[in-house]
């Protein structure tokens, strides 16, 4: 081995020797290179490497790994749960004991499990053009294939969905109403319990259901309104009777853009010239209304609505529950819930720009106040007294309860972070993923500067400083015992 050789591996060895007795003593604090700490709002400990680059967390029985912004993973022993998302939300992949389910960008989907009733389930899903599932219970096996011909079960809102050579032939089931498509979606013949009905759309059409009875969940017989509807040139003139035999029922008419009416015992509604004036009586909510202009121009009096609205320019709503206002909207919108114990407040600020959100308990004291700048800043406080602060926030003013969002994407450009633990009282702060951090607790205090050049540290009984990771200053003695009496 030649002179320089023997050199460049001697250095090596002293440079991971050395590495590897300052990582012994002082920790993994050489952010944003490396560093390592305990989290600041639940229990775990997290390490960082190459600043936004890969995080790992560990907590109990669960730990994750984030490779921002292109992967993230979570495997949960405890839960029996496991999750894995890549270029979020292209690719994600979700497990719950037996049952998972892979997507990529929600048109193909892999998924299956073991039901409730203990039959197992595969499901292949490839949006909109084939849709199988293969179950262990025979009677539950579909297969489709748009648009020639499938079967399919609890999708789109129905039941049961059989087609032949879409549009030619549609059938599909709601409880017990079938609907006979033929070139969808011009004609079809419908029938049920005591209910048949056709149309030949927009030309005409016609549906007529008798009054039946039911039992529900409490054994009780209730009563389903039956209903007649016909409608000739769809949407100019219409004529319904809804929720018939129950006492409720309600009759709309309408030949747009003349006039749409509607009557029933608690509420009347006249619209004339469609949609310029609309005059509605509500008897069960107490107030009036005027509506000029379709949404433009509105106004409400009575117990329970009171409302002026000039769109754009403001508007204000409210009844004993709710509060709506804007000035010159979108600028500025303020929203408010008042349903004991629960009080919601909401103000924002072109959409997105700045949004303001309180939400109180009022009977447990507490409440959650989440405020967001887009894109500079965002921060919240939880009802648990919890507090976090991220400056550059490109995604989560808008996205607010994407946890997609905050674990792959946020750790990439979030350049200063700020926590606080509400019960333990433990707090942290990091800029430019740790290149400076500070973390504290009641009786600690440990801060890491430039890739832990620079370190200090304190405690009940010590106090230590490191500069260019050698100790520096002296370490207080433990304090000696009192003497015995």
């Amino acid at each position: 081995m030649s002179f320089f050789n023997r050199l460049r591996v001697n250095c090596l060895l002293v440079l991971y020797f050395n590495f590897a007795a300052i990582n012994a003593v002082c920790g993994l604090e050489f952010g944003p290179l490396a560093h390592e700490f305990d989290l600041t709002l639940e229990s775990g400990r997290r390490t960082e490497i190459l600043g936004p680059l890969f995080s790992r967390e560990v907590q109990n029985n669960a730990a994750e790994r984030t490779w921002p912004p292109f992967m993230h993973d979570r495997v949960d022993r405890g839960l029996d749960s496991a999750e894995f998302d890549f270029l979020y939300p292209l690719v994600g992949y979700r497990r719950f004991g037996t049952e998972y389910r892979l997507q990529f960008l929600q048109l193909v989907n892999f998924s299956g499990g073991q039901t409730q009733s203990e039959h197992a389930k595969r499901r292949v899903a490839l949006f909109p053009f084939y849709f199988q599932q293969r179950s262990t219970e025979p009677g539950q096996n579909y297969t489709a294939l748009l648009p020639f011909y499938g079967h399919l079960q609890n999708h789109l809102f129905r039941d049961e969905i059989n087609f032949v050579l879409v549009p030619i032939y549609f059938q599909s089931r709601k409880k017990d109403v079938v609907t006979d498509n033929y070139l969808m979606p011009f004609f079809h013949l419908r029938h049920g319990n005591l209910l048949t009905g056709w149309q030949l759309w927009p030309l005409v059409g016609n549906e007529h259901k008798e009054v039946t009875t039911r039992t529900n969940s409490l054994d009780e017989v209730e009563i389903v309104g039956g209903h007649k509807k016909f409608f000739l040139l769809w949407p100019i003139f219409f004529r319904e009777a809804l929720d018939l035999g129950t006492t409720n029922s309600k009759t709309l008419n309408a030949l747009l853009p003349l006039y749409n009416l509607e009557r029933s015992p608690v509420r009347d509604s006249s619209t004339y010239l469609w949609p310029f004036f609309t005059f509605t009586n509500d008897r069960e909510k107490r107030y009036h209304e005027q509506d000029l202009c379709g949404p433009l121009l509105a106004f409400a009096r009575g117990e329970g609505k009171t409302m002026n609205r000039v769109w754009p320019l403001f508007g204000h709503a409210h009844n004993a529950t709710f509060t709506n206002n804007f000035y010159l909207w979108p600028l500025y919108k303020y929203n408010s819930v008042y349903a004991p114990p629960l009080h919601r407040e909401r103000r924002r600020v072109g959409f997105y720009l700045f949004s303001d959100l309180i939400e109180r308990n009022l009977d447990a004291g507490t409440a959650l106040h989440r405020t967001e700048c887009w894109p500079f800043f965002t921060y919240r406080h939880d009802a648990n007294g919890n507090q976090r602060l991220q400056i550059l926030a490109l995604w989560e003013p808008i996205l607010p309860t994407n946890n997609g969002i905050q674990k792959t994407y946020s750790p990439f450009w979030s350049l200063w972070r700020s926590e606080k633990n509400g019960k333990t009282g433990a707090t942290s702060q990091s800029l430019l993923w740790n290149l400076y951090r500070r973390d504290a607790t009641p009786t600690t205090k440990k801060c890491s500067l430039l890739f832990g050049l620079f370190q200090y540290q304190t405690g009940p009984e010590h106090k230590q400083v490191r500069l260019f990771y050698l100790p520096f200053g002296k370490r207080d003695a433990a304090p000696k015992s009192p003497p015995p009496n």
